[in-house]
């Protein structure tokens, strides 16, 4: 008794002269739609993702939705090269710039600071701890930073005294602003 082969003679058979070319079209038509969908990528337009800025966090990992008034990557806008984008002054966050009033200024107890705006975009800040006997000024108004312990007031435009019975200066702290936040530098 003769053995077949467990492997299909197609040769012999002639049942691979069919088969083969049917799998070989349909192979050869996946390559081909392969490299067409590779060129199908719109002129200009990069396969590659996105790089991401190195603080990004989760959010930024997926999609960027399109801004609003936009409708995405079509929108003419969406591909016109972006400017530079302000940078966020280094240091802490203090106080949002409009929580500030002009001739006026705030009391931040947890920072013991009271940042004033002597004149309308300038942002001055001082130790809010008084120089004549260690209390903590309870006011700014008209220019002037009060202390309701012992009556002592101080000009919210350099922290200098303006009525004892202090007579040392508030000390001052550098902070910066952009339009929106009060930093300390």
């Amino acid at each position: 008794m003769t053995r077949k082969n467990a492997m299909h003679d197609h040769t012999s058979t002639g049942g691979c002269a069919a088969g083969c070319a049917t799998r070989r079209a349909v192979l050869a038509g996946v390559a081909g739609a392969a490299a067409l969908l590779t060129g199908c990528q719109a002129y200009g337009q990069s396969t590659q993702p996105e790089p991401q800025p190195a603080d990004a966090g989760p959010a930024a990992t997926g999609p960027a939705e399109p801004a609003p008034g936009t409708t995405g990557p079509g929108d003419p806008a969406a591909s016109a090269p972006a400017g530079p984008t302000p940078a966020k002054p280094a240091g802490k966050p203090l106080v949002e710039t409009a929580k500030v009033p002009v001739g006026g200024g705030v009391i931040l107890e947890g920072e013991r600071l009271v940042v004033t705006q002597p004149q309308a975009g300038v942002f001055k800040a001082f130790s809010a701890v008084c120089t004549h006997q260690g209390c903590t000024v309870t006011g700014v108004d008209n220019g002037i930073i009060e202390c309701g312990c012992h009556g002592s007031r101080f000009r919210a435009t350099d922290g200098s005294v303006a009525g004892g019975p202090a007579n040392a200066p508030l000390r001052e702290t550098r902070v910066t602003s952009d339009a929106t936040t009060v930093y300390r530098t």
